[in-house]
């Protein structure tokens, strides 16, 4: 995996764990007894093929350490099943919360793998009743499945997005339950290239305005970032990846997108440091 064995072309993001937790997060490893914020989140926050991603541009412009709690393909679940994860954040002066989608969590229909929460492993019952004219073993990943689902049965799809949407709901506010002190929620909207629809919708994957209304409550402040076309046309420029990476890279944000997240949430978090 190139994260972990970078190829010609790639990064090193020196993997590194806190406290005893088994989450590996982006290095290099910081030190957790000084003033510190929190950038939780998924491969956005990460910075996945981008050689400096938005907590560090952040922690440049606010003069306050930001640790990158991002990680590699993560849903809501690999957080709220993390229970060290309330234990380092106690230190935290403010976390930032990127909203992830709501395709990589197990739900009533299926699972995932509890740490690459992008990873499909088994359908429940009840989605083999709604789809019964479907082979599940053809699916490995959860975007793959969901886009294959609502090509073939449109109709029946509805049952399962309300259901992801619901659990969604339910498991974000239990997450933001659980991180204490400020927080700041990161609505981070379609990055990618314009030209490229996702047949499933835009950033955060099903994740509606009205469903960010059910949480907003629960944080100090919420900042929806809309990147520009600029950012969104850049495709690959700037980008570092192996040369197999370049599909993977095209569904990242890039580093204009990088550079817009840190101007919006510098000054929001300079008023509250």
């Amino acid at each position: 995996m190139a994260f972990e064995y970078p190829g010609d072309g790639a990064l090193d993001y020196f993997p590194c764990r806190y406290g005893k937790s088994k989450l590996l997060f982006r290095g290099p490893r910081r030190r957790l007894d000084v003033p510190f914020v929190s950038a939780i989140g998924g491969s956005e926050t990460y910075g996945k093929f981008v050689e400096t991603s938005w907590p560090e541009l952040v922690e440049q412009k606010i003069g306050m350490q930001v640790v990158n709690f991002g990680y590699l393909n993560a849903g809501i679940d690999v957080f709220l099943h993390e229970p060290q994860m309330t234990e380092i954040l106690q230190k935290s002066h403010v976390s930032v919360i990127q909203l992830m989608g709501a395709q990589n969590m197990s739900n009533r229909f299926y699972a995932v793998h509890p740490r690459r929460n992008d990873r499909f492993l088994r359908a429940s019952n009840l989605m083999r009743a709604v789809f019964n004219d479907v082979d599940f073993t053809e699916f490995n990943f959860t975007r793959h499945m969901l886009t294959a689902l609502q090509r073939r049965a449109p109709d029946r799809f509805d049952s399962l997005a309300q259901e992801l949407q619901m659990a969604w709901v339910s498991r974000m506010n239990k997450l933001l339950d659980r991180i204490p002190g400020r927080k700041v929620l990161l609505s981070l909207h379609d990055y990618g290239d314009p030209a490229q629809n996702d047949p499933l919708g835009p950033e955060p994957l099903m994740v509606t305005k009205d469903m960010l209304d059910q949480v907003r409550a629960r944080a100090d402040v919420v900042v929806e970032i809309e990147p520009s076309m600029q950012a969104r046309r850049s495709g690959t420029e700037g980008m570092h990846f192996a040369a197999m990476e370049e599909p993977a890279a095209l569904t990242m944000p890039g580093p204009q997108v990088h550079d817009e997240i840190a101007e919006a949430l510098a000054p929001v978090l300079a008023k509250m440091i």
